[in-house]
């Protein structure tokens, strides 16, 4: 039961917290809570104050709900996201929460001149996580901020049917197409497919991991520790006999839930992860430490050695300082135990935390919005998340002065590399895993079109010519990587000639215009100009007319996605006043 508040001082102090909830700081991205303010006094004086009641459950409920949400507006292609408060029921009042998730802030790649700057180097990226995330955004009715956006990680979540390599040994089947643009005319887009060799299950090598879960206070949540339990459960669901299994968990310390446990024994696998319950602080640092120490422990060379990070913020506890946990984590990476992560819920997610850990752990990262994608990840995708057939898997393209004037990767701006990392061994870069496939994607002027973009020089490029018998190709595409446990790197590269372009986009195949669609998505999401003239209509029919043979029902999801951001684009978000 509420009892009014009924004093000239707690009277002013709500003025005073009225007055602070105007006020937010630059850049605050997160939606307000909603707390309860009492109903005007009575004129009626009293000797002395009573003191507030505690809110009741069904106000700390509509609170909690409300602190999950982020809302935006504006037009992505403006880039103006300009947080406001979710419309209070009355009774309420505004109190802006201290935490907001946090992202890799980088400025999306720009336009090259081929005479310039004609190599583009990168690593190879399989992470998916920015896709869950935006996903989870849109289908709460808001646009997901920019920054939230790696195009890569958009376009690299799907399912593609590549050409597949044909032996181990040579691990990758590389293949292109070019083809117009369809937000720029004259422009044409470089589509860049790779697929990894995808191993049978019976010539898996066995799994020696270690689980830590954070158990903190914040994960208390269903989204959060109930959710990644479900999906653990898939996941326990597919070990074999000779696999091994632990738990670390972490709060305000570690603890080993469980000890080394082979796969054989599932139900005790299972019976340790429903044991699980969250309170405390989040000692992450300190369970990266005691989660290696047992990996390291049980490290078996003929086995996958890999720590599984679960985690939905910040490190405040022990090791902290990001640069130190990198610096951990690659020296761990050394010994051959590799590190993902699966990020949940939204409020503290420490995504640019999370990505910097998985670079430098030879790892990826998934972001478990649902017990869907949990599936997706933690089942379905388990060869290609546990088994990696390559390791630091880099990608180089230069470009021909001849027949290209300028290039533009879309995405990877987390990835990017100097020229020279391309055949330094001693650079640490991405794993593949068995069957994952990467997709990239350039836009590209060709070299008749270089008047529209600068003025010739004075006194000429100072240039040579291609070699004979190659001025007929647009660039030519390098796979750089080292096979499991070896130190040195392999090559394996494609020639991509000029006249291989198609007539038209509806020629090129269903996966590469498919790859375009979603390219086109997560740059207006961006609020890239490029596609400012490109609408959502256009790119929800670009993906309709590519979905083929989709049992999932990925595509026809990103199709609704796309629908809901034009949608949100009109209307505004989800309880905008």
């Amino acid at each position: 039961m509420r009892c009014p508040l009924n004093t000239p001082a707690l009277l002013a102090l709500g003025a005073v917290l009225l007055a602070g909830c105007s006020v937010q700081s630059p850049g605050q991205q997160e939606s307000p809570v909603l707390a309860e303010a009492s109903p005007a006094p009575p004129p009626a004086s009293v000797s002395a104050p009573a003191p507030p009641p505690p809110p009741s459950p069904s106000v700390s409920a509509y609170a909690s709900q409300q602190k999950q949400s982020v809302v935006v507006t504006g037009s992505s292609i403006a880039g103006q996201y300009q947080p406001l408060r979710r419309a209070a029921p009355p009774g309420f009042v505004v109190i802006a929460p201290p935490q907001a998730d946090k992202f890799p802030d980088k400025e999306a790649n720009v336009t090259q001149l081929v005479s310039e700057q004609p190599v583009s180097t990168f690593s190879a990226d399989v992470d998916t996580a920015s896709y869950a995330f935006v996903r989870r955004q849109l289908t709460s009715g808001r646009l997901p901020p920019p920054q939230a956006v790696r195009v890569e990680e958009m376009v690299n979540y799907f399912p593609y049917r590549y050409a597949a390599p044909k032996a181990r040994n040579q691990p990758f089947a590389v293949t292109t197409e070019v083809m117009p643009s369809p937000w720029k005319a004259g422009n044409q887009l470089l589509h860049v497919a790779v697929r990894g060799f995808d191993v049978e299950q019976a010539a898996r090598p066995p799994l020696n991991l270690v689980l830590l879960i954070d158990v903190s206070g914040s994960m208390g949540g269903p989204d959060r520790l109930p959710l990644l339990q479900q999906g653990l459960r898939l996941f326990a669901d597919q070990l074999r006999e000779n696999d091994r299994v632990s738990i670390v968990t972490y709060a305000n310390g570690t603890q080993v839930a469980l000890e080394p446990t082979l796969g054989r024994d599932k139900q005790k696998i299972v019976d340790a992860l429903d044991g699980l319950r969250a309170s405390g602080g989040t000692a992450g640092g300190d369970g990266l430490q005691r989660a290696y120490a047992l990996a390291e422990r049980h490290r078996d060379p003929k086995a996958v050695n890999r720590v599984i990070l679960a985690t939905d913020g910040d490190f405040n506890i022990g090791i902290t300082d990001p640069k130190q946990l990198e610096r951990f984590i690659a020296d761990k990476r050394k010994s051959g135990v590799y590190l993902s992560v699966f990020g949940v819920g939204t409020g503290n997610l420490n995504d640019a935390l999370i990505q910097r850990l998985t670079q430098s752990g030879n790892g990826n990262a998934a972001y478990i919005d649902s017990l869907l994608e949990a599936r997706k990840a933690m089942q379905e995708e388990l060869g290609s998340t546990m088994f990696p057939i390559a390791n630091d898997v880099k990608m180089q393209v230069e470009f021909n002065p001849r027949q290209a004037a300028a290039y533009r990767l879309i995405g990877y701006e987390t990835r990017m590399l100097a020229r020279q990392d391309f055949k330094d061994d001693k650079v640490d870069v991405g794993d593949m895993g068995a069957g994952h496939t990467v997709t990239a994607i350039y836009e590209t002027t060709p070299a008749s079109e270089a008047g529209k973009l600068v003025d010739p020089l004075r006194y000429g490029e100072a240039r040579k010519a291609a070699p004979a018998g190659k001025g007929d190709e647009l660039c030519f595409v390098k796979v750089r990587y080292k096979l499991p446990g070896q130190s040195t790197s392999r090559e394996t590269s494609h020639a991509v000639r000029a006249d291989s372009v198609r007539k038209g986009l509806d020629a090129a195949p269903e996966d590469a215009r498919f790859a375009v669609a979603v390219a086109a998505f997560g740059q207006r999401l961006r609020g890239e100009a490029p596609v400012a003239e490109y609408s959502y209509a256009d790119i929800a029919a670009l993906a309709n007319d590519t979905r083929g043979k989709d049992a999932e029902g990925y595509r026809a999801e990103f199709v609704r996605l796309v629908r809901m951001a034009e949608t949100l684009g009109k209307t505004g978000p989800v309880g905008q006043p």
